[in-house]
């Protein structure tokens, strides 16, 4: 495969992240990121009807091979989960129609992937996914559910691109003997 397209998603039913990257020749760039506000209506079915309509014209628009979202975590708000939980299905939903492959990722996982430490701040996110894309200040969206969105992406990016789970290595030498491929 030349070229990946990962759609990563953060929901929300206020704001909901979204940002989309290509992969080529093992790099990841930036596509677009942005965010969907949702806050100024009061239903949270036509909330969760926007959500629907925007990742299916983001998939139209940018036809990603994959979808990374982060999963709900709990918090102290059994509601805010629920609600959480539903807008995570429903940009699932617009995926599955496509038939786009889904892997959804826990907040500490991303966090680790992307900054080294599950105890990252959004700020300190953004900063890494700044760095990792070299982004400008002007590319870097003010909404940092949309820099989450795109550090979904990149850790799946980072977890689909590791070596094999089943195999394992001794040390670096013994990698490289069971990877020549992997070996420049």
């Amino acid at each position: 495969m030349n070229e990946r397209i990962i759609l990563g998603i953060d929901p929300g039913t206020n704001v909901m992240g979204y940002g989309v990257i290509v992969i080529r020749k093992n790099t990841p760039s930036l596509v677009v990121m942005g965010v969907l506000m949702l806050n100024k209506l009061d239903s949270h079915y036509l909330r969760l009807k926007k959500i629907y309509e925007r990742v299916t014209s983001i998939i139209d628009q940018y036809n990603p091979d994959e979808l990374a979202i982060e999963a709900p975590f709990f918090g102290k708000n059994v509601q805010s989960m629920l609600k959480l939980g539903r807008a995570q299905g429903v940009a699932m939903a617009a995926a599955l129609n496509r038939d786009i492959p889904i892997t959804e990722y826990a907040p500490l996982k991303i966090k680790m992937s992307i900054t080294g430490s599950g105890a990252a701040s959004k700020d300190q996110v953004a900063g890494m996914v700044k760095r990792i894309l070299k982004l400008s200040d002007d590319e870097l969206d003010k909404k940092l559910d949309a820099t989450d969105a795109v550090a979904a992406a990149l850790c799946h990016f980072y977890q689909s691109n590791r070596p094999s789970q089943d195999k394992s290595y001794s040390n670096w030498k013994d990698f490289a003997a069971k990877n020549p491929s992997r070996i420049k």
